[in-house]
């Protein structure tokens, strides 16, 4: 005899001001600078428009069954949020507040792997929770230790399915129009794998000491260059203006 799974019914509720969050540490020391680097690139790239959200460890809720939901993914990306940011301070409930979030991360390291449950009561797990309840359109599982990338999208029957990646593997985030792949170096005295995004043209999306560190190449370039002539100009008998 086949058993039939009555379907969640879904809400969109703002959470209760006396709703006691949770308050629990992030996982392990990685996970800040991971974030912030992500959302940096962005905000520097002018990717990051003013009602957008790129949260990390924060809480995104539904209503499943009457009962609340709260998950906090280790960073997310909303494109729009439609209240006043002083609104989502504490959480962020979508379609109340504003668009489901594009695409949401986790940076492995649970050894229970509770990233990829799939448990359906209460309290769901979270793949089932961003898969079933969110319907996120791109969930992404991270390795920090050893770089592996897993890039799942939601498929015709709202399904995840893990994608190839391209010939510079990376992943292609329509939503976003950027790449998403890896890099491999050190930034914030951490040396090792990290997420990184590229425009469509292929181009990384860099960070501010990057940024930087550009800006002094190209100046001493131009110091260079400028020496290069007063140097020609001094050959010549001409007496370079200071």
């Amino acid at each position: 005899m086949s058993v039939q799974i009555a379907p969640n019914q879904i809400t969109w509720e703002k959470l209760p001001e006396d709703y006691i969050l949770p308050d629990d540490p992030v996982d392990n020391i990685n996970q800040p600078p991971l974030a912030a680097a992500l959302t940096e690139s962005l905000e520097l790239a002018g990717r990051l428009p003013a009602n957008a959200l790129a949260p990390t460890n924060y809480g995104i809720c539904a209503t499943v069954n009457g009962r609340i939901v709260v998950k906090a993914p280790d960073w997310a990306y909303v494109r729009s949020i439609s209240v006043p940011r002083e609104e989502v301070i504490r959480s962020y409930t979508p379609q109340l507040q504003g668009e489901i979030p594009v695409i949401v991360m986790e940076f492995l390291s649970d050894p229970e792997g509770s990233e990829y449950s799939t448990k359906p009561t209460y309290p769901p797990g979270k793949w089932f929770f961003y898969e079933q309840i969110l319907r996120v359109s791109n969930y992404a599982i991270f390795q920090p230790n050893n770089g592996d990338l897993e890039v799942y999208q939601l498929d015709s029957s709202g399904r995840y399915q893990l994608q190839n990646p391209d010939d510079n593997r990376r992943y292609w985030i329509g939503e976003m129009e950027l790449f998403l792949g890896i890099w491999e170096g050190t930034r914030e005295n951490r040396t090792g794998y990290w997420l990184r995004w590229w425009n469509r043209e292929g181009e990384l999306l860099l960070w501010g000491s990057e940024l930087a560190q550009r800006e002094r190449e190209n100046a001493q370039r131009e110091r260079q260059r400028a020496e290069r002539l007063a140097a020609q100009l001094r050959a010549a008998g001409i007496e370079p203006e200071e």
